[in-house]
């Protein structure tokens, strides 16, 4: 397993994806054995990561974000590499197509742009008279382009303003923060990105201090202190990737595996956060919530 974020950032999501395995019958120490490496939140690291769990003779490698995916494509045309959370395998050049993968990677492909569009328009529902939204993006992300778009054109059709902040590296925390003050931000708009959700405790620890309404991409942000996301299961995509490797581990080749996408979407709001913020989540939004934390 290769990881962008800490031992600890990902350590539910491990334990998920062993949860899968054991369910599918591989019981580690007996006919499986598992290999973790972390670069830390650093980006710079996963090449050489990469490299050293090619040098193990492993026989999978699973991956958990899109930059992660890049270096052990980077590293290896041959070694089976599973995605359990990534954004648009074609588009980045992962896979010919969903249907037939024809390389050596598979797994499960998140279209993420469709959920930060509908991340702004919920957070729009929540704060109607904020205006000037800061989206703030991870520059060295592949997928930060089509985030870009999407957070433009979906405040564009809303009436709003897309306020861009950078932020690529933890060292940049700090200065994106004073970016959405001086840029006079009434809303943040977090994309999905495994940087922020290495950093989340820090992330939301800055972002309390700018008390605005800040939307996440991902649910554990919101057990962090944030105050909504709307984003597929991050734990359930990591145990369904489980299911991949078994094949793989069976005789299957990732070429003829077929690239699977979240079907299922969950809106949680941290209604603590909402209270402390002064606002009051309108009654059809929360009816919508998959999960309410209090």
């Amino acid at each position: 397993m290769l990881s962008l974020p800490s031992e600890a950032a990902t350590a539910q999501l491990h334990a998920a994806f062993r949860q899968g395995m054991r369910d599918l019958g591989w019981l580690e120490g007996k006919n499986v054995e598992y290999r973790f490496v972390y670069a830390d939140s650093d980006a710079d690291r996963l090449d050489a990561l990469a490299s050293e769990l090619i040098g193990r003779n492993v026989e999978v490698i699973v991956t958990g974000s899109t930059p992660a995916t890049r270096a052990v494509q980077r590293a290896t045309k041959t070694t089976p590499i599973v995605m359990a959370f990534g954004a648009n395998a074609m588009a980045n050049g992962f896979v010919a197509s969903l249907a037939k993968p024809g390389s050596n990677i598979t797994g499960i492909s998140n279209q993420n742009e469709d959920a930060l569009g509908k991340l702004i328009e919920i957070l729009h529902e929540v704060t109607p008279g904020a205006r000037r939204v800061a989206i703030v993006v991870n520059e060295n992300n592949p997928s930060d382009a089509v985030f870009w778009a999407t957070a433009q054109s979906t405040c564009a059709a809303l009436d709003l303003v897309a306020l861009r902040v950078a932020a690529s590296t933890p060292a940049q925390f700090g200065a994106a923060i004073g970016e959405i003050v001086g840029q006079r931000s009434q809303a943040v708009v977090v994309v999905q990105d495994p940087l922020y959700f290495g950093e989340r405790a820090k992330l939301q620890e800055l972002m309390q201090a700018t008390r605005l309404p800040v939307a996440y991409g991902l649910r554990e942000h919101v057990v962090a202190g944030g105050l909504l996301s709307y984003a597929a299961d991050l734990a359930a995509n990591w145990r369904y990737a489980a299911k991949y490797v078994d094949k793989i581990l069976k005789g299957a080749k990732p070429a003829d595996l077929p690239v699977e996408q979240p079907t299922k979407f969950q809106l949680v709001i941290n209604l603590k956060t909402a209270k402390a913020l002064g606002l009051a989540i309108p009654q059809a939004v929360l009816l919508r919530a998959d999960e309410v934390i209090q």
